[in-house]
């Protein structure tokens, strides 16, 4: 069953038992076919140092870990870079663009002379970033940060409706690798207790267990940043001073900007954002017009009380469980979830 509050032991069962289902799974299709799957789930990094290789391809890390491989039997000779999808079943990479993509960042030296330009070597910078990417492999907090921010983001690419998906996937995509080697099963299961507990996913105890990305993971997906850029954000303890410039069309309301202190430590922000958001979507939650005008006077309700001068909390919770009532006895629809979402996230903001 879906937890809509925190509970880090039942966060911590959940998250071993999947990470011991998903083992059991992987370790059967490993058996089946273990070259195809070791190719699928394949190294991205970008951190790799002298070079700059980012995470626009997933091979490139683990392929520079296989040339310096290659060369501790051939330190002065070119290595046909061919080898390397032909070896590993990669049947959609072109060797050309591996290499060129290699060359460009400096990390190897092509040689022009002879047929398709997939014969290369290391240069000395690219030995130095294969050394520095082994070195970064025995960094612990860079390989957990790391599957953080790769699972968030693959959460959010593959169900960024808040669908609940398998988080088992994860580890057959390019960035379940952290500098050329695998993510363990115990990197998993941290990185799933984090991202729940930080309120950046949903997990429910179905069988297979699945988690879902809320509204607040896809926010930090869509920034860009990191999510201990997004966690570390400075917040006010019990002092919050909100100001909505333009306000009009923003939240429900005729003026125009909106400023508000207040230190009863309630923080009005995610009240405001349910209420102008079920304002703005209204129209299109296909409710008749009698059940779409109350709806739109308990947000306006909701509304006036969190940009007053203190917002007392007990009104703001009548208004708002009004409204995720009326939007559960709705008709279903995406905008009537998401408008739900943000109202139980301003809920769940009062109790802590």
């Amino acid at each position: 069953m879906a937890r809509s509050g925190i509970n880090k032991r039942e966060i911590d069962k959940w998250a071993k038992g999947l990470v011991k289902e998903t083992k059991k799974s992987l370790d059967r299709e490993q058996r089946r076919n273990p070259l195809r799957v070791s190719a699928q789930i394949d190294a991205i990094t970008g951190a790799v140092p002298g070079g700059g290789v980012t995470e626009s391809n997933g091979y490139l890390a683990r392929l520079l870990l296989w040339l310096d491989g290659c060369a501790q039997d051939n330190p002065s000779g070119y290595i046909n870079v061919a080898a390397f999808p032909e070896e590993l079943r990669l049947e959609d990479e072109d060797p050309v663009i591996l290499a060129l993509q290699l060359d460009q960042h400096g990390l190897v030296e092509l040689l022009r002379a002879m047929g398709p330009r997939t014969h290369v070597r290391l240069t000395d910078a690219g030995r130095v970033a294969a050394r520095q990417l082994k070195d970064l492999q025995k960094d612990r907090a860079a390989r957990i940060r790391h599957t953080i921010d790769a699972l968030l983001r693959w959460l959010f690419d593959a169900a960024s409706d808040q669908t609940p998906v398998n988080p088992a996937l994860f580890l057959t995509a390019p960035s379940s690798y952290f500098a050329g080697t695998e993510i363990s099963g115990t990197d998993l299961h941290q990185a799933l207790v984090y991202l729940a507990e930080h309120r950046l996913i949903d997990h429910s105890d179905t069988d297979p267990a699945t988690a879902a990305i809320t509204p607040q993971g896809t926010s930090c997906a869509l920034a860009g940043g990191s999510v201990q850029d997004h966690i570390n954000q400075p917040r006010p303890a019990t002092t919050y001073n909100t100001y909505l410039p333009n306000a009009k069309g923003v939240i429900i309301g005729e003026q125009q900007h909106f400023t508000q202190n207040n230190t009863d430590g309630v923080d009005p922000a995610l009240f405001i954002q349910a209420a102008g958001y079920i304002g703005q979507v209204s129209t299109i939650l296909g409710m008749p017009d009698e059940d779409r005008v109350e709806l739109e006077r308990v947000a306006q309700d909701l509304h006036d009380e969190a940009t007053s001068d203190n917002p007392e909390p007990g009104r703001l919770r009548q208004f708002a469980t009004q409204l995720k009532t009326k939007l559960l006895e709705g008709t279903s629809t995406m905008a009537a979830t998401q408008g739900v979402q943000l109202i139980e996230q301003a809920l769940a903001a009062l109790t802590q």
